[in-house]
């Protein structure tokens, strides 16, 4: 095994030349190839092993998916949200693999944008890299936005929106400065189990009382599920891309897995990752809107009630707050890391690689505040990032990557395997361009809409986010 340092180009973007398969199992890592020599001066990028890999994994799709999956099936109906929730699954999995294994093929990749440029050169770096940082940055805003209708619904709208998503603001800029995913991989599995509970919480409140809400006269409606729906193209499609950005956490795992003690593990993790979060999914979507119908609220956890309301939310609260976490983490994480390869500063604590790590994460807090606070409709926002982002970091740049590796291979390699590989692949970046153009009509088509009806009066308001 090589264990030579990969080089860089003259302008530092990427290795001119791939090491070999390097795989370091020990918990101590002298050097790796993305972040450079790794000592007990430095903070250790290193330290994830494959059960907080699958903590990790599941809180960055779990956190904010769940909360729109019985909307979904409120636009598309019960048989069409099951069946697209298995198809999108599959592709996604097919997907998350790729990203360990092209990790494993080539180490000095860290993220996305180095994909881009192993692609397609500075434009698919620049490119890439801009989509990882906007998709996350928005995705945190995505968070903070639901923490402040968290603390609306705890609080009874007390006081001003506006103070709520800013103090989330506060508290994800704290948190998101920890510095490695090892630690926050515990807070991970904190997040993922108060998330869950508090949607099984309303899941089992749906059931047992019914859903909100009541008449004048205290009688709750009969609820008006359907199996087969007849949305309009625009509302049909904006679900479908709310659903891709349930599963779009492929950019996010090549971060992770290269803070894995032992990348070859990364696929069990993803399995377990990926079976857990679609059985939650299809049970929590079906169940919740089987027994509310079109009264469902999006996020979900205002379906069943006032009281099952505060108390879903008081549970979840936590885990919107590592869902906002996270995602800063990774963002800041993306600009840290390009900004400081290749010098010692990154795995030093210099006063410049302080500057710059908190400089990072306190940018992209402010930006998803800003986001936050400018588009305060949860299921739109949500459906926007994932046809817009979702989509290319993780159809369009997987079938890229299976293309760029297998592509050129002799006459006798070019079996009926491969065959079917170039088409799934073709297939993926094709299906990937579809959802990220049509979805993004459908997502912009709902925001207007919104905003007709608002008045755009909700954005930087003190209006109650939550119904409370």
């Amino acid at each position: 095994m090589s264990k030579s340092k990969a080089g860089l180009d003259p302008e530092g973007i990427a290795p001119t030349q791939d090491v070999d398969d390097q795989v370091i199992a020990e918990k101590v890592i002298e050097h790796d190839a993305v972040f450079g020599q790794i000592t007990e001066d430095g903070p250790n990028f290193r330290d994830v092993g494959w059960i907080g890999t699958t903590a990790l994994m599941m809180k960055t799709q779990i956190g904010l998916g769940v909360l729109s999956m019985p909307a979904i099936f409120n636009v598309l109906g019960i048989i069409p949200g099951v069946i697209l929730i298995l198809v999108i699954a599959a592709i996604t999995t097919w997907a998350d693999w790729m990203v360990g294994v092209f990790k494993l093929r080539h180490t000095h990749v860290y993220g996305v944008d180095d994909v881009g440029y192993m692609l397609f050169g500075r434009m698919g770096y620049e490119l890439f890299g801009a989509s990882f940082c906007l998709l996350y940055v928005f995705v945190s805003g995505s968070a903070i936005l639901s923490i402040s209708i968290a603390l609306n619904a705890l609080s009874t709208h007390a006081v001003c929106t506006a103070v709520f998503v800013a103090v989330s603001a506060i508290a994800g800029f704290m948190f998101s400065s920890i510095q490695t995913l090892g630690r926050i991989s515990w807070l991970a599995w904190i997040g993922a189990f108060c998330i869950i509970v508090s949607v099984f919480v309303v899941t089992i409140g749906v059931g047992v009382q019914g859903h909100a809400p009541m008449t004048a006269e205290g009688i709750i409606p009969v609820s008006d599920y359907k199996l087969f729906n007849n949305p309009t193209f625009a509302e049909a499609i904006s679900a479908v891309s709310t659903l891709v950005f349930t599963y779009s956490g492929a950019p996010a795992f090549f971060s992770i897995v290269a803070e894995m003690r032992d990348p070859r593990l990364y696929t069990r993790a993803l399995y377990i990752c990926q079976s857990t979060v679609t059985t939650i999914y299809i049970v929590i979507g079906v169940v919740v809107y089987y027994y509310c119908g079109s009264y469902v609220s999006s996020p979900a956890l205002g379906s069943a009630g006032p009281k099952i309301k505060k108390a879903a939310y008081g549970i979840a609260l936590p885990g919107l707050l590592v869902s906002a976490v996270l995602f800063l983490h990774l963002s800041a994480k993306h600009i840290f890391i390009r900004i400081l390869r290749g010098s010692n500063h990154l795995t030093t604590r210099t006063p410049i690689h302080w500057v710059t790590w908190f400089g990072s994460t306190f940018t992209v807090t402010i930006c998803a505040y800003v986001i936050a606070s400018g588009i305060p409709v949860f299921s739109t926002l949500v459906a926007l990032i994932g046809a817009l982002l979702g989509t290319l970091l993780t159809f369009q740049s997987t079938g890229c990557m299976w293309l760029y590796d297998n592509w050129k291979v002799s006459k006798e390699e070019r079996t009926w395997k491969w065959k079917l590989g170039v088409a799934w692949s073709i297939f993926v970046v094709v299906s990937g361009m579809f959802l990220m153009v049509a979805g993004t009509y459908g997502a912009i088509v709902d925001i207007l809409n919104s905003y007709r009806t608002s008045g755009g009066s909700a954005a930087w308001s003190c209006a109650d986010n939550s119904n409370s």
